[in-house]
């Protein structure tokens, strides 16, 4: 239910009194500290500090810094139709799942969306703004070779659904917690993909803290541990 909880997020903010706004952040010029950002629609933002956690967009917004250190990825996601009535593919009776050997995930269908199915090997490099959202014949084959596979009664389920999300990496798949270098009042927040979301509330609790001078970075977030290829050892 990410979209949902994005939603329920940004209402408490605005209930507490926090401002929420929809706009692009331009990248912003120089060094030293930073005094406002410029946004999309004209207006600037002034502050003590800013946290960019912007997702797959972080390596565009800092090209320099991130953008051979952080990787968005072309993901296809599958949704599965279970037989008329069926109700064990859905919860409670069926539990999100992950195949490590395959690379494969999925969660049962929620709200009679259907049966996910998600490879969760890394696909190509894939730019959020630009890239292609149709799924591949060849994406479609790989989670019905699967499904036949590992969960029989859906091998001729109907699909009923699908979309092209993007991955957001670092190179090793942990998170990127850290001070910008060369800015004092800048903190880079971003490779955390999906787990980014599922570990939300902690993270957020965290970089608070980071700001507020209450904790320390920690030394697996720190950006010299982000190196330029990919080779994931976090889940």
């Amino acid at each position: 239910m990410a979209r949902r909880s994005v939603q329920a997020v940004a209402a408490e903010v605005a209930r507490r009194g926090g401002e929420v706004r929809v706009a692009a952040v331009r990248p912003p010029t120089g060094d030293g500290r930073l005094e406002e950002v410029l946004l999309s629609d004209g207006s600037r933002l002034r502050a003590r500090s800013f946290v960019f956690a912007l997702g797959p967009w972080l390596g565009k917004v800092f090209p320099d810094l991130l953008g051979d250190r952080i990787f968005p990825t072309r993901q296809e996601v599958f949704y599965f139709g279970p037989p008329a009535g069926d109700a064990r593919f859905a919860p409670p009776a069926f539990p999100t799942w992950i195949d490590f050997v395959d690379e494969i995930y999925g969660i049962p269908d929620i709200e009679g969306r259907g049966f996910k199915v998600a490879p969760d090997v890394h696909g190509p490099r894939f730019d959020p703004d630009t890239g292609e959202r149709r799924i591949t014949p060849e994406g479609l084959a790989v989670a019905r070779a699967f499904l036949a596979r590992r969960f029989p009664l859906l091998k001729d389920a109907p699909l009923v659904g699908s979309e092209v999300c993007q991955y957001e990496n670092s190179s090793n798949g942990d998170f990127l917690i850290d001070r910008h270098p060369s800015r004092e009042n800048v903190w880079l927040v971003g490779g955390g993909s999906g787990h980014g979301f599922k570990h939300g509330p902690a993270v957020g609790e965290h970089v608070a803290a980071l700001v507020l001078g209450t904790e320390e970075v920690g030394p697996r977030f720190r950006l010299v541990t982000k190196q330029t290829v990919q080779k994931r050892d976090v889940h």
